[in-house]
């Protein structure tokens, strides 16, 4: 192993070790490295310590030796409303670098990754890529919903309420100190479940694990199994990239859609992909979910809040519906194949133990996923538009559209940040009919923070939400709904399209034909030879946009990140 090799080149590891305690038994041991992203920064992580100890128990157990690290992430939810945000994408390529230097600074033989949220999952499944050595993922689980099932996505919508004047600062205190009982990721399918549902589908956890309620002691023992699992792959050698193929990529894609998951994910599996030396884009996105059977009954798109997605039977419920449709025979990180797995779990009792914890909630399981000719929709969840106002693409999440918005022409209300565009929102400075455009939002422009609280004021607002619609080269929350369309791209910042709207051009959009464009001037109707002649005047007129970050690791990323048609890593 690749650890014993070392200590024949380093004769300092062998001191070092044991002046933390490693006994003299421990240097010949299997060496795995338990990297988390464990810190007091969030629900979603506060809770990761125990993970990383109980999946060092199962190392033990299996004969090897653990060491724990850590790359503590951020809180998107606490990031909102201000520039910190915008690290938030930054973070994920910092994390999955730190992971590297960790893992090939002092090189180990196999390892165990645990993170719950947004960009952590993201951040490492990027690095176990990238590292290739024997690895299993754990994912750290969901928070309780509060009382009355009260989910953490809701405040946008309270807090929005209460601007307004339509609830009273008390309400809105209580849905604030009530959304987040316990540890975990926020109760919803937005970015961490989605992401924690990536990593099981695409083979790197062990089968069944992925999205478990955060304090249910079945996490526990999943972590230590992995624990386990990982010095069993450091002895056969089976490493992520002998096993993980496009067709894994696809298989995730197409869950993606059964579960109408978060529009970030084609920022991070198009990235994750890179890693792993493959190429995922926005195309195979719009080809896999076109005519896919979207299933799940979870917010913000569903009833139920997401601790229940477990309880219904979890990934393998959700593939078991749609396995017509997936690569059966793609291996896994069990060393065995799709197919294989789904039916051990069958027969080791795994479904009768989800069905007799949903039995306490009242549910059966089609009441959180759909059988698959039950489906919600049967065109997946996301689309891509492409056209004069995003050449390379644009990203909607279809199924949370109101109709009214599937087909529209609108008025362009051109905004230069999200602060100018909520505050126009939230006064009723946009009309019914408008197009509220913020652009410079981009991984280049501000390094791509989410449009949150405006998506949230738009969707909650009575008048607007199935009237206007929300356009931006930035990124959303997945938990956000409503006529919202990101990811533009060229982004503004890189003299794209939108970076030329101004107020009263027209804007058509056409979801079922996969259209985004300008179809006019000033509110005048225009042919498209006239419309790029226009663009073409602007753009002469357009000044060179500059970076408000001279300094720190958002100058780094701007400079280097590409388009999040790419996945917006780091370059």
């Amino acid at each position: 192993m690749i650890s014993q090799e070392i200590r024949k080149i380093a004769p300092e590891m062998d001191p070092l070790r044991m002046g933390m305690g490693w006994t003299v038994e421990d240097l010949s041991k299997p060496q795995v490295m338990i990297e988390s992203t464990f810190g007091d920064s969030h629900p979603g992580s506060a809770h990761l310590l125990s993970l990383a100890n109980s999946a060092a128990e199962g190392v033990a157990q299996a004969g090897g030796k653990g060491a724990r690290y850590f790359a503590t992430d951020i809180c998107d939810g606490m990031a909102q409303g201000h520039d910190g945000i915008n690290y938030s994408l930054a973070s994920r390529d910092v994390i999955c670098s730190l992971c590297e230097i960790h893992a090939n600074a002092t090189p180990f033989d196999a390892g165990v990754f645990i993170a719950s949220c947004d960009k952590s999952v993201p951040a490492l499944l990027m690095a176990i890529g990238r590292i290739n050595i024997p690895s299993v993922m754990v994912t750290g689980g969901v928070m309780q919903a509060g009382p009355n099932l009260l989910t953490l996505e809701q405040l946008g919508k309270y807090s929005a309420m209460y601007q307004r004047g339509e609830i009273t600062e008390e309400e809105l205190t209580y849905y604030k100190h009530n959304a987040c009982p316990s540890c975990g990721a926020c109760s919803f399918m937005g970015t961490a479940s989605t992401m924690q549902i990536m990593a099981e589908a695409l083979g790197l956890m062990l089968p069944g694990t992925a999205l478990m309620p955060a304090m249910h002691p079945d996490l526990q023992q999943a972590a230590v199994r992995a624990g386990q699992r990982a010095v069993e792959l450091a002895k056969i050698g089976l490493r992520p990239r002998d096993f993980v193929t496009e067709e894994s990529f696809e298989n995730a894609i197409l869950v993606h859609a059964a579960i109408s998951g978060s529009t970030n994910s084609l920022l991070h599996l198009p990235a994750i992909a890179h890693e792993f030396g493959l190429t995922i884009d926005e195309t195979t996105f719009d080809r896999l979910h076109r005519n896919a059977h979207y299933l799940l009954n979870i917010r913000p798109a569903g009833e139920w809040p997401a601790e229940y997605f477990y309880y219904a039977g979890g990934v393998p419920a959700i593939m078991e519906e749609i396995r017509d449709c997936l690569h059966l025979d793609v291996r896994t990180v069990t060393g065995k194949t799709l197919g294989e797995n789904l039916q051990e779990l069958k027969e080791n009792g795994f479904y009768e133990r989800c069905d007799s914890f949903l039995k306490k909630t009242g549910l059966q399981r089609r009441d959180v996923i759909r059988p698959y000719d039950e489906a919600f929709d049967t065109n997946g969840s996301i689309a891509i538009l492409k056209g004069n106002l995003a050449p390379l693409g644009a990203v909607v999440k279809h199924t949370v559209v109101p109709k009214e918005m599937h087909k529209a022409v609108l008025r362009a209300r051109p905004y230069n940040s999200e602060e100018e565009a909520i505050a126009a929102v939230l006064h009723h400075d946009v009309q019914p009919g408008d197009a509220v455009i913020i652009r410079y939002e981009g991984p280049k422009g501000s390094g791509m923070p989410e449009m949150f609280y405006t998506t949230e004021a738009i969707a909650s607002d009575p008048l607007l939400g199935a009237s206007i619609a929300l356009i931006t080269d930035g990124r959303f929350s997945g938990a956000s709904k409503g006529p919202a369309i990101g990811h533009v791209s060229p982004e503004a910042a890189e003299g794209g399209p939108i970076a030329l709207v101004e107020e009263g051009d027209l804007i058509e959009i056409d979801l079922p034909n996969r259209v985004l464009r300008l179809c006019g001037l000033h509110g005048e109707p225009k042919t498209e030879e006239e419309i790029q002649e226009a663009l073409s005047r602007r753009r002469e007129k357009l000044p060179p946009f500059h970076s408000k970050y001279q300094s720190g690791i958002l100058k780094i990323f701007s400079q280097h990140a590409v388009s999040p048609m790419k996945g917006g890593y780091m370059e």
